[in-house]
């Protein structure tokens, strides 16, 4: 018999690529409200293996909507982006408790599922610029807000909440946890709220100069079909005592300048650049220190950050020209 997976936010980033994955061994179905996710022809592709189901979990669970034999549920659904956080942080607050608390209330009533809960590396951002934290950054440092009048605390929060969340839920009714920290995963079809797709767009929108802003910063980047092997190996394992992980890709660090570079090689366009500071309680350094991972699942990355890069420029010139032309 095929295992059976739900996937909370189906139609977005991680969880479509999770579905293209699973789908030829496994009976999927995503769970979406198209707030965020698309539907669209990649979407599309997947449908008859996969099926989707329309619901905002901002609301509970209605009774018959979803059957009761899931044999690991992946939370995905959230407003993400710090742009979003920056924008509406009642919103990013709002949703990304709301669709934890439902989909916790929901998945109680299962027998012998797993959780995995995608949280975010925003949860220690707030002890790494206390100096609480080192870098690369494990995952049992601890937790502290950042400064709560700045309106990009409200994600870190909201993932900090959901991870406590689960663990309460967990604990009070025995089911098996995991919670992945991802660290800048990227790929095709993770929207325009980014910072690889918003330097591929501007880029192909003739910015010159194109302005940077926190160049001296450093990111390592993770590329979704490794951030997806991880996810599923992690989510994969036996035991039913709670984890909590980080998946990135720890090998590949890269300043911001250059990664601007890499988009600009990648594209073969390279306009003059203009430096600007960072946005306020934007890190100065993110790293993943992945050795949990390791010794859990043997995880290694596979997918080098210019093959990445590649690939992610490839589709999003694609959809940009698509999207020029009404198609």
């Amino acid at each position: 018999m095929r295992k059976k997976i739900l996937i909370t936010g189906g139609a977005g980033f991680i969880g479509l690529h999770l579905a293209r994955r699973l789908a030829a061994t496994c009976e999927v179905t995503l769970l979406d409200d198209f707030s965020r996710g698309r539907s669209d022809a990649e979407l599309s592709a997947l449908l008859g293996p996969v099926e989707v189901v329309e619901h905002d979990l901002t609301t509970p669970v209605p009774d018959g909507l979803l059957p009761d034999d899931f044999a690991e549920v992946y939370h995905l659904a959230a407003v993400v982006g710090v742009a979003h956080s920056n924008d509406n942080p009642r919103r990013v607050l709002r949703t990304n408790l709301l669709t934890t608390v439902h989909l916790l209330d929901w998945f109680s009533g299962l027998t012998g599922a797993t959780l995995c809960f995608a949280s975010s590396s925003e949860a220690y951002a707030g002890s790494v610029e206390a100096g609480i934290a080192s870098v690369p950054t494990a995952e049992d440092v601890p937790l502290m807000l950042p400064d709560p009048t700045v309106p990009r605390s409200s994600y870190g929060f909201s993932k900090i909440a959901g991870e406590l969340l689960c663990r309460t839920y967990a604990r009070t009714h025995g089911f098996a946890l995991r919670m992945v920290r991802f660290h800048n995963v990227y790929g095709p079809r993770m929207g325009y709220d980014h910072v690889i797709p918003q330097f591929i767009e501007r880029l192909l929108g003739g910015a010159d100069p194109f302005e940077i802003h926190g160049a001296d910063q450093t990111r390592a980047f993770c590329y979704v079909d490794d951030a997806v092997d991880a996810l599923t190996a992690l989510t994969a394992l036996p035991t039913k005592e709670p984890l909590l992980v980080n998946v990135g890709n720890d090998q590949e660090e890269i300043l911001i300048s250059d990664l601007a570079r890499s988009v600009f090689d990648a594209l073969g366009r390279h306009p003059a650049v203009d430096i600007h500071l960072a946005p306020p309680l934007s890190p100065a350094r993110r790293l993943p220190d992945i050795s949990r991972l390791r010794e859990l699942t043997g995880y290694r990355p596979e997918v080098a950050l210019g093959e990445g890069l590649r690939r992610t420029c490839e589709w999003y010139a694609r959809d940009i020209a698509a999207r020029g032309s009404g198609a």
